[in-house]
Formats: structure tokens, sequence, C-alpha cells
């Protein structure tokens, strides 16, 4: 069985990947697309010649190799950035996997990702494209697939994954609400840069009662488009 989980940045989507890579017979992909998003874009992230040189810069031999089927007995969950896919490629290496989204309030990802990374562009957060792949996948199924949303999971991670798992059709484990610390060999590269605080996790981080980030009116301007989506997609969360 094939997993592929749609997010955006810095919207728990490693700590899910840690969540599905301590479920047993279970292998882990991390954004396969992230070289062929660098090489075609010319953007200068952090560990940009380390992500290029770890992966195929070409997204056909990317979508190659997710297209062939984890090996019998065996569950592959592959986590990906709604960013990463370009106008021009194709979704077909999809065909037989279960589809499901992750997202999180806009307001948040952009005051993370900024902590991160300075002079963002907005195409970055990944929001229009999430809205996106979502109207696509739903298309093709007939209705719309699996949506979790970041803050339900911190909230009540077992209610909240053991609703996602039976959508999914895999059974819930107690294994996915905990995990030993430090980085693991399936992790990208560019775990050095961005995987600080999933490295010295060993689960998803209680709720806070911190109030949403405030932003500068331009970004909150910028973000009114992610809003709404969001507020469409988190309408649609398994809780």
């Amino acid at each position: 069985m094939r997993v592929v989980m749609w997010s955006g940045p810095r919207s728990l989507s490693s700590a899910m990947m840690r969540s599905f890579g301590n479920r047993a017979a279970t292998d882990v992909v991390d954004e396969p697309f992230y070289a062929a998003y660098l090489a075609a874009t010319g953007l200068d992230h952090p560990m940009r010649d380390a992500v290029i040189a770890s992966q195929p810069s070409d997204w056909r031999e990317a979508a190659r190799a997710l297209a062939a089927p984890p090996p019998p007995g065996r569950v592959r969950y592959e986590k990906h950035m709604v960013q990463h896919m370009l106008p021009g490629m194709d979704f077909d290496w999809m065909e037989g996997a279960a589809v499901a989204f992750l997202i999180r309030d806009p307001r948040e990802v952009a005051a993370s990702f900024g902590a991160k990374r300075s002079g963002r562009l907005a195409s970055e957060l990944g929001f229009a494209r999430q809205q996106d792949i979502f109207d696509l996948v739903s298309a093709r199924l007939g209705r719309p697939p699996p949506v979790v949303d970041a803050a339900d999971i911190r909230r009540d991670p077992r209610q909240t994954l053991s609703a996602l798992c039976a959508a999914l059709g895999l059974p819930f484990e107690e294994a996915m609400l905990d995990w030993a610390p430090g980085l693991r060999p399936s992790d990208g590269v560019w775990a050095a840069h961005w995987y600080g605080a999933l490295a010295d996790s060993t689960g998803f981080a209680p709720s806070s009662d911190a109030p949403t980030p405030r932003l500068d009116p331009a970004a909150e301007r910028e973000l009114r488009p992610a809003m709404e989506s969001w507020r469409r997609l988190s309408a649609l969360a398994l809780r």
C-alpha cells in the first residue's frame, strides 16, 4: 500500500512522517520532488546543491520510482510538498495510492517559515497549489480525499490519527504516537537545516495556548486567499 500525503511547508509534515515511519512494516519517502523543484525554479534554498545531488533532478525519474509498488506486505508513506509540483508535472504516478492532505493555519505557516527563510515568495508557501491539487484529487476520486488539520493532531493525536488511518484503510497503531529522538537515514539531506526540532522530538508537541501569530498588514493581505482556502479544507477535516 502507498500513502501519498500532501502538505505545504511547516505544517507538521515531518512529525507525521515520523509517526508513520514508526509503524510496523512501513517505509517513508521524504519530499522526492524537492531536487526537481529547485533545479526547475533556480531558487536559492539552504543546502540547494546538496539537495540536487541527493535526488533525481528530473521529475519524471522521481515519478517513475514512486509509481513502483512497495515490497509485498509493506506500506510506503510518501511525504510530498505541494509547492514542489510545478505546472507541467503530471500526477499519474499517484494511481492506486491512498491520498490525503495535511493543512495548517496559513498565519502559523508564514510565521514558522519566515523564522527559517527570509524573503520568501508566496509560491514557496504553496497555499494556492494545495487547493489545486486537492481539487484535482477530488475530481479523480469523485469525492474529497481525507484532510487532517495540524491543530487537531496536536490537540488529540490518538483520535485524529485513528480517524485518518480509518479513512486510509489502515489499522491505527499506538507506535504512531511517539518515537525515538534523532534523525533517520530516510530523512532528506536538508534535515540538517530544517529538522532541528524534529530531531529533538519524541512525539507530537501538545497544543499551545499562545495566540495566533500576528503578521504585518502586507503579509495579512497576501494571506487572504490562503485563509479562505484553509477554511474551506478545514471544514472537511477529520475530527
